[in-house]
């Protein structure tokens, strides 16, 4: 897919989802069909040094993990992972300083919890400086269409 081709498909994408929603907030599936909007091919591992730099849970299934400010990989679920919504912390497991798809597992670690591993399924890189961007622009987006909403009778 040629630039021209993603940023048309990303923009649509962008407007369909701001139309849906009331609130300033994406939900889950909104952020995760944005977050696969920006990703690229899946690959089978990544480099992991031990630290996450940030992480956001994309719904039960999915996270973005964040290994460098400019580095981000969308780790697809094998299934569904008990309180990766609502838990302060996680970790994953690695091998030589490479987190593997099919192999290694996100760690929920949540006070109270069963702590289960959640199997990582698919990795993929994604395009950090363009998902802020279209981030940026769906919250416009969304801002500019609370205020019409307003001013309309």
């Amino acid at each position: 897919m040629n630039a021209t081709t993603l940023t048309t498909v990303t923009l649509a994408a962008m407007l369909a989802l701001a139309g849906c929603a009331s609130t300033g907030k994406l939900g889950d599936a909104e952020k995760l069909a944005l977050y696969r909007a920006h990703a690229g091919e899946p690959v089978d591992n990544f480099s992991y040094f031990g630290s996450i730099n940030g992480w956001t849970s994309l719904g039960d299934s999915a996270l973005a993990v964040w290994t460098r400010p400019g580095e981000a990989w969308l780790l697809e679920l094998q299934g569904p992972c008990m309180d990766l919504s609502s838990t302060p912390v996680i970790g994953l497991t690695s091998n030589m300083n490479r987190v593997h798809a099919r192999f290694d597992k996100v760690m929920v670690r949540s006070p109270g919890s069963m702590n289960i591993p959640c199997h990582i399924g698919q990795i993929r890189p994604l395009d950090v400086k363009t998902l802020r961007t279209s981030e940026k622009e769906l919250r416009e987006a969304r801002a500019e269409e609370r205020e019409a909403a307003k001013e309309a009778p």
